[in-house]
């Protein structure tokens, strides 16, 4: 079946007491054994598994052409649980235009659990290939890379890292697995906030890995999942798994929007550079076109005067929201060096947005009007 179908109906049966077509919410922590003491319906206790959480990651596998799902109760839970699949002494190669949460992980709390790691221009092969270690067991891919967009060729990352050894894990949380495949491009994880495209309404936090096979790595997450207990909610897993059933046509109107908001961006004087891999411009742009289907509803740009001109233009608007995260309906606008904070490798004129689903001349409009009031 293809995706947009899979979408509506991966995990989703009608209920076979009532034949509700949208499923109940499971709210119980605990479930009733049989007189001999065998769990008959297959669920013990919440933090191991639930309904919902069940349906969830099996519609993630399949919409990611993996093998198995792992369901957390944020992207960051997510992210953490693979690093702590790993073990003291291993190595990690991140890119230095990962998601700044991400290298916080890394350098301020893994490290100190002796896990090594280094950070590189990961859209530089050689400079992968220069970066890798005897010891590099993971290779982390995040593509587009947040804030900057940079675009990562994930089929050549993953033959590099082969060749040393390690394993590919992608984020693939901007592009969701309606634009971008990486299973079926190589890698061996996928990595989602599920809290932005895929539940797409600003109103769950959630996170998931998919493994493209039911490994021995993700067997370790599978325990960290459920041993520790960041395991995502029967109702945000509800949440979640229907807000995947309008992902492609969503997808479709964040890529359309983003690259029409992009192209007025690129034209105007007051900025002077914008990150989108939909344009021809974008030094990622022919990897993107290879290896997505749409580019996405997620843009940053850089305007003349630096932070205090991108700090004025921000309050200058009367459409787009201040305000952190993406993916969801509403157009989102934020100083992205202002919030990483000291250690920001974010430009200090860069804005980022996360392009939402009003009409594309209206933000347009708006975005103008706070240009021009410069």
């Amino acid at each position: 079946m293809r995706f947009e179908t899979l979408a509506v109906h991966a995990g989703l049966e009608p209920d076979p007491t009532t034949g509700a077509v949208t499923p109940p919410i499971h709210l119980s922590t605990t479930f009733e054994r049989a007189p001999d003491g065998t769990f008959p319906s297959g669920y013990i206790y919440g933090r191991d598994a639930n309904p919902n959480r069940r349906a969830l990651e099996h519609c993630l596998a399949v919409l990611e052409a993996g093998a198995v799902a792992a369901a957390f109760s944020s992207g960051m839970a997510a992210t953490s649980a693979i690093f702590q699949a790993l073990a003291p002494g291993d190595h990690v190669l991140a890119p230095d235009d990962a998601y700044y949460i991400t290298r916080k992980l890394l350098g301020e709390v893994y490290a100190r659990w002796g896990l090594e790691h280094a950070t590189v221009d990961m859209t530089d092969s050689a400079a992968v290939a220069a970066a890798l270690r005897p010891t590099t067991r993971l290779v982390w891919v995040e593509t587009p890379s947040n804030p900057l967009l940079r675009v990562t060729d994930i089929a050549a990352t993953v033959t590099l890292a082969r060749k040393a050894g390690a394993r590919v894990v992608c984020d693939n949380t901007w592009a969701s697995p309606m634009l971008t495949r990486p299973l079926e491009l190589g890698a061996d994880l996928v990595m989602h906030s599920t809290t932005k495209y895929l539940g797409g309404h600003s109103d769950v936090l959630s996170g998931a890995v998919v493994a493209r096979v039911d490994d021995d790595l993700f067997q370790r997450i599978r325990t960290v999942q459920i041993a520790a207990g960041g395991v995502a909610s029967p109702f945000d897993c509800w949440l979640l798994r229907r807000g995947i059933r309008s992902l492609p046509y969503r997808m479709r109107g964040h890529s359309e929007h983003a690259m029409a908001v992009a192209r007025f961006l690129e034209r105007h004087p007051a900025v002077t550079r914008v990150h989108y891999p939909g344009l021809e411009s974008h030094p990622g742009h022919t990897v993107a076109a290879r290896q997505m289907t749409g580019f996405g509803g997620m843009l940053s740009f850089e305007v003349r005067g630096g932070r205090a001109e991108a700090m004025g233009l921000t309050g200058r608007l009367q459409l787009i929201t201040r305000a952190t995260s993406l993916g969801g309906p509403e157009t989102l606008i934020e100083h992205r060096a202002s919030v990483e904070g000291a250690h920001t490798r974010a430009p200090e004129g860069l804005l980022r947005m996360s392009v939402g689903l009003e009409h594309p001349d209206d933000l347009i409009d708006d975005l103008a009007h706070a240009l021009e009031a410069a």
